[in-house]
Formats: structure tokens, C-alpha cells, sequence
């Protein structure tokens, strides 16, 4: 078996259940690096397992199934499962080391402690997981392919995020009130590590409280570079997936026989196979009428094997242009892909390349004649491969012309000439012939000595008068005629396909718009593009409209809890502070804007205003609950006791995806990547610069929406 689509499956789950316990790993590290003992740290941990669980149960109970996708979902939100149990976990510590402290003799109850603490963080858990989860809603208006592989990923995230939510507020508290408080490092304070920290921040903290305009103007400086760094990014619908396996066709001119056919892929093997990364090939000459990817005797297929990629010392592009070099030389329309890679792009724009340029007009020759001038230049673009015009010849025909007015005297409509026409030269089914459990149609037709302008001029029609030839009602005369005419909605065309080979897809395509605007075609005849870029520009709309939404949605959630557009308009402050790391991101791994990295633009604005809300939150629960007034003084304190949670949340968060952003080609990881790439380098900007901006610009505009929350009694904890 030359191709195996279940064997390219397996080995994606197969990389993904991997990256699930290089990201559980990763985890824990960091937890036990800044919570600095095993208790709060297996409390913590437990909420991956049991979230995970509960995910399963519902995919169970809905019917769904476990596949590349939906693990990556659960990939992309492992450090999150954790987030919630953490601050939880962080806070239920503290709460213990003040009682400790401030009480040494007449402590409160444990669950008293456990239960105040889990209380106090409550709000901020639920509102920042119910904007993670609305952000993702969405998507789920995703469309075509896009919506197929994308929709499955957010049900898992969406999921497996409110099963981390329900763990939290009844899991957590439980364990942290068995374990928490025997703990004999209570009165330890910080870990080393985390009180170096707090005291290197305390001093930058204030400096940047003392200016707070300067960082502010910084900051906006960043994000507006980032911002217009990103139309300037060559984009592409989808990374490309490593199925292990190269599809190779070969495209003769229609008519050839089967036996020239095979005797040129036949060649064409054994040129293939001396590729050193090649370990076999198969080959297939023309498919099934039945087939849905249906083709003619004049076309063949390789199906060639490689090396697994840990093994490949070459870039797949230079494979690709080694092939291409091989078989240049023979007489055939060359293309290049990956089996399902070229399903999705039949899909997308029924060629089996990544671009389809058409050109419509009404005259076969004259479409013919304009596709080869078009050809001629599209073939000085750099980068375009595979290029090729769609098989349209001139095939011999045989033309019968009915005389009608010939027909009309001997008594026969011609529709009843030409339906007996049709019936003798195609054949007509006139019984069944069973033989044991086979059946056979047996059809009657003319013979081929028959199939010639003598033959058929003697053919018998039936009139009022008796037999008489069909050369006395009829002209019948050799001739030649387009092998096939292409229609799409009722106009017909031609198309020249091509690939991307060396160069972004998208840089190409605005060199082909180029030459396609400047070429003058006669009047009626227009051309247009399709292909996978047409799929990324109609996706990256889409996409952009739900931005607005989840954005809109999450004002409204925060306006909700909050009471104040400045409030809610600082934590989303977040968004353009994540924008600056995702851009670096994606240029130093040198990754183009894709459908994938959009998704993952969004999953990042829900995931990056978590801190916001632990920040405003808390400072505002210090003013209600602790007497606080609305000072540096409190900022910093504030600032400084989320300083840990924060730190611990995004960290985990973003370090869970490390084991995406290696190895991006393994199979089941090439749509994560991106994903991973966006939310990890966005996560690291977010948070380094909320940790300073956050408390500046509460400083600057939080005294008139905070003192107004103050004077809300009937408000509970935020």
C-alpha cells in the first residue's frame, strides 16, 4: 500500500498525546518553581487530570469523537486547565500565612480561611473563564474547511476550560483544606526565588508609577509598530500538512492510450526513485468513472513514499524541486503535491494546485489561444511551479448533420433520428443476464467497423415508408471538436493551475494579479483567481468580523462586572499589549499569517486579559474589604500580591505550548504551530507589560470608577 490515510492519523494522535505530557511536564515545573513545595503543587495539578476526564465524559455523552483536532484543543488549553486551582491555590497560601501571622494564638478555622480565600477569587475566576469561553463562541461561524477543522479544536477548549472552572470551586478548596494548612513552610514567607522577584519589581514598579506617561507612550509606540508590521506579513490559508507521502501527477494530452500512459509513468518511477529521500513509489494510470476524483487514461499518479522526517536532511521544498528537476524533461503537465493537501484544494477551487487562474469567454479557440499568451508571462513569476493550462484539444469526431427539411419528407422528426442515433453508437441496455450469483447488463450496439462516415451512412432509420440509410436524411463527415468545455455558472472557461514553490503563496498571487491587470483580452472575456489564497483572504474577513463580536461581547461581560467603560476598556488594554508579542513571534519563527495563526490572534485576546481582572480586582477588593485608600501605596501592595498568581498563570499557560513550538512539521502539529507560536510569544509580551502598565493606568484613571464601586454596597467581592 502506497498511501495510507489512517497511517498519516495515527501518527498526528500519536504526536499529539505526546505533546499532552511534554506540556504536563512543563506544568508542573513551573508550579513547583514558584509555589516551592509538593502539596500546593499536586492541588494545583489536579485540575489537568480531572478537567481532562470530565471533557471525555461529555464527548461521550454528545457522541464526539477523540482526533487531531480535538486534541490540540486540549493542547493549546492544558496550562489553562490549571490557572483557576492556581489562583485558588496562591490565594487559600497567602490567606493562611496572614492568619498565621496576624493571629499566632487564636487562629480561625481552617475551612473558615479556605473558604474566605476560595470567596475572594471566585468572581475573578468565573468572569475571566467566561470571556475565554465567549471569545471562542465565534468561531463556531467558521464555514468550509476552515469551520471543519477549527470548530472541533474549540469545542475541546471551550469544554475542557469550564470543566477546569468547576474543579476549581469545589476540588480545589477540598484538597487545599486537607493539605494546606499542616503544612510546616507556612510561616516560610516567599520562596527565594519569588522574593527576589518582588523586590527587583517593587523598585521598577515605582519608577514606572512616578512616570506613568512615559511607559504608556512606550507601550502605544510598540503596538503601533506591531500593528502595521502586520499587513506586511505573507500570508497562506493553511500551513502545509507532512503526510509522509508526495502525490506526483502526470498530464498527457487526452486521447493518448493506456499503454503510452504507463509507459511514460513508468519512466517517470524510476526517475523518482532515485531520489535519496524516496523509499517507494506506486503508480496509477487514470481512475474509476465512479471514483469522485474521476480522471481519463492520460492521467497518472506516483504516490511516493519518504523517509520519516527525522530522518530527511532536506527541506520538503528542495524534494519537491529535486522531483520537478528529475521529470522536466518529459512530455507531460507536471503538478506536485500531498494526497489530502490536493483534495483540499480540489475542494477549494476544483484543481488540484493551490492557485486556479480562469479566463471566460465563448470561443473555445480563442480562450486556448489567450491561455497560452497569459502562460507565457505568469511563467517569468518567481516562485511559481507546476504551471500548466487545463487539457483542452481538438479530438477527431465524426459530425452528423440532420437535414430536416430531407427528414420532414420521408415522415421522420429529427429528435426520433437522433435518439436512434444515440442509442446504436452508445449502446442501449435491453436485459439482464444472471449467472449464478453474477449479473451482467447485455447492451446492444453498433460494431466498430460500423463507427466510421461509410459505416454510419449505412445505418437503417425507421420511417412511416420503411427502412431507408441514414445518409439520404443526414450529412456525415469527419471533422474534429474540443475534447471537453468547462463551465462555471453557465460561462465557459479555461484554467491554467500552478503551486508555490520557494516563496509565499501570497507574494505570488499579487505578482499574478499584476500581470492579469495589465493583460487586454476581447470584449467579453474577464479572468478571475481562486485557490487556497482566495480561501485565506474570504476566512481572514470572516475571521476579522468575529473579532469585532468576541471584542463586543467581551466589553459587555466586563462593563457587567465592573460598572465602568474606563475599567473595562484598561483590562482590555491587554489585547494590543499581547498583539506585540505575537507579531515578534511570528517573524522570528518566520511563519506566514494564516487561517491558524488568526484562530490563535483570538484564543489569545480571551486568554490575556485573565491578569487585568486579578489585578483591577484585587486592588478594588483592598480598598472595599481591607481599608485601603487609592494610593501608590495600594497599588503596589496589590501589584505585589498578584504579582505571584500572575506570574504563575501566564507562565503556565504559555509554557505548556513549548511542546508545540518545536517540531512543527511532525504530523498533528503543522495547524497548531501557528496557534502555539501566537498564544505563547503573546502570553510573554502581555504579561511583562501588564505587570508594569496595569497599575499605571489604574493610577492614571481608576480613582472616579473605583470610588464609584466603592460606594456600591450592595456589591460583593470582585
Amino acid at each position: 500500500m502506497t498511501f495510507r490515510q489512517a497511517s498519516f492519523i495515527e501518527a498526528s494522535i500519536t504526536t499529539l498525546q505526546g505533546k499532552l505530557i511534554g506540556a504536563s511536564v512543563f506544568v508542573a515545573v513551573i508550579l513547583f518553581f514558584f509555589l516551592g513545595t509538593l502539596r500546593p503543587t499536586i492541588i494545583a495539578l489536579t485540575a489537568i487530570p480531572v478537567s481532562i476526564f470530565i471533557t471525555a465524559l461529555v464527548f461521550k455523552y454528545f457522541g464526539l469523537s477523540i482526533n487531531t483536532m480535538t486534541l490540540g484543543g486540549l493542547a493549546i488549553a492544558i496550562g489553562g486547565l490549571v490557572d483557576d486551582a492556581v489562583v485558588g491555590v496562591e490565594n487559600v497560601l497567602r490567606r493562611l500565612k496572614a492568619d498565621r501571622a496576624n493571629h499566632p494564638h487564636s487562629r480561625l478555622h481552617p475551612i473558615e480561611v479556605v473558604a474566605h480565600a476560595t470567596m475572594e477569587v471566585r468572581s475573578a475566576i468565573l468572569y475571566a473563564t467566561v470571556i475565554i469561553v465567549l471569545v471562542f463562541i465565534p468561531l463556531f461561524a467558521l464555514p468550509g474547511l476552515e469551520g471543519k477543522l477549527f470548530v472541533p479544536l474549540g469545542i475541546a477548549f471551550i469544554v475542557s476550560t469550564l470543566a477546569s472552572l468547576i474543579v476549581s470551586v469545589t476540588v480545589t478548596p477540598v484538597l487545599s483544606f486537607y493539605l494546606l494548612p499542616r503544612m510546616k513552610n507556612l510561616d516560610h514567607g516567599d520562596t527565594k526565588v519569588l522574593a527576589w522577584l518582588k523586590a527587583r519589581y517593587r523598585s521598577s514598579l515605582q519608577g514606572v508609577l512616578d512616570r506613568p506617561k512615559a511607559a504608556m507612550a512606550a507601550a502605544g509606540a510598540a503596538v503601533l509598530v506591531a500593528a502595521v508590521a502586520v499587513p506586511f506579513f505573507p500570508t497562506t490559508f493553511l500551513p502545509p500538512f507532512n503526510e509522509g507521502t508526495l502525490l506526483v501527477g502526470l498530464r498527457l494530452n487526452p486521447g493518448v492510450t493506456l499503454t503510452e500512459t504507463s509507459a511514460l509513468a513508468r519512466q517517470a518511477e524510476v526517475l523518482v526513485k532515485q531520489v535519496p529521500e524516496v523509499t517507494h513509489v506506486g503508480r496509477r494510470s487514470g481512475r474509476a468513472e465512479l471514483d469522485e476524483h474521476a480522471e481519463g487514461v492520460h492521467v497518472s499518479e506516483l504516490d511516493v513514499g519518504l523517509k520519516p522526517t527525522a530522518e530527511l536532511t532536506r527541506s520538503m521544498d528542495e524534494i519537491k524541486a529535486d522531483i520537478r528537476k528529475r521529470l522536466v524533461n518529459l512530455p507531460a503537465a507536471l503538478e506536485i503535491g500531498q494526497p489530502i493537501s490536493h483534495r483540499i484544494d480540489h475542494m477549494l477551487s476544483g484543481v488540484r494546485s493551490q492557485i486556479a487562474i480562469k479566463i471566460f469567454g465563448e470561443d473555445l479557440d480563442a480562450l486556448r489561444g489567450q491561455a497560452d499568451a497569459l502562460r507565457a508571462k505568469l511563467a517569468t513569476i518567481p516562485g511559481i511551479a507546476d504551471l500548466q493550462i487545463e487539457k483542452q484539444v481538438l479530438a477527431p469526431q465524426i459530425k452528423v448533420r440532420v437535414d430536416y427539411a430531407a427528414a420532414a419528407q420521408y415522415g421522420v422528426p429529427a429528435p426520433q433520428v437522433l435518439s436512434a442515433l444515440q442509442a446504436l453508437v452508445e449502446g442501449e441496455k435491453v436485459t439482464q443476464i444472471v449467472e449464478g450469483g453474477r449479473r451482467f447488463a447485455l447492451v446492444v450496439k453498433l460494431p466498430e467497423s460500423a463507427r466510421s462516415v461509410e459505416g454510419l451512412g449505412q445505418i437503417l432509420i425507421e420511417t412511416p415508408n420503411g427502412r431507408i440509410p441514414l445518409s439520404k436524411i443526414a450529412t456525415i463527415e469527419d471533422g474534429d471538436g474540443p475534447n471537453q468545455i468547462s463551465r462555471d455558472d453557465g460561462k465557459r472557461r479555461i484554467v491554467l493551475s500552478a503551486n508555490a514553490s520557494g516563496r509565499a503563496l501570497s507574494e505570488i498571487v499579487a505578482d499574478i494579479r499584476k500581470v492579469a491587470a495589465e493583460t487586454k483580452l476581447p470584449e467579453g472575456y474577464f479572468i478571475t483567481l481562486g485557490g487556497q489564497f482566495q480561501a485565506q483572504e474570504e476566512a481572514s474577513r470572516l475571521v476579522g468580523l468575529l473579532s469585532i463580536v468576541s471584542l463586543t461581547l467581551m466589553f459587555v461581560v466586563l462593563y457587567s462586572r465592573y460598572k465602568s467603560a474606563a475599567l473595562s476598556a484598561l483590562i482590555m488594554v491587554n489585547i494590543p499589549l499581547a498583539l506585540v508579542g505575537a507579531v515578534i513571534g511570528l517573524w522570528l519563527s518566520g511563519q506566514p499569517l494564516s487561517v491558524a495563526a488568526l484562530v490563535g490572534f483570538i484564543t489569545l485576546a480571551g486568554i490575556s486579559v485573565r491578569n487585568g481582572i486579578l489585578k483591577v480586582s484585587h486592588y478594588i477588593n483592598l480598598m472595599r474589604f481591607e481599608g485601603e485608600s487609592f494610593d501608590q501605596k495600594m497599588i503596589l501592595r496589590g501589584s505585589l500580591e498578584r504579582l505571584s498568581p500572575v506570574l504563575m498563570t501566564a507562565l503556565v499557560t504559555a509554557f505548556a505550548l513549548a511542546p508545540l513550538l518545536f517540531e512543527a512539521e511532525q504530523p498533528g502539529t503543522e495547524v497548531l504551530h501557528p496557534v502555539a507560536v501566537v498564544i505563547f510569544s503573546g502570553l510573554i509580551s502581555s504579561t511583562l507589560l501588564d505587570t508594569f502598565l496595569t497599575p499605571a493606568m489604574f493610577w492614571l484613571f481608576g480613582r472616579k470608577p473605583a470610588e464609584a464601586l466603592l460606594d456600591d454596597k450592595d456589591a460583593e467581592a470582585l
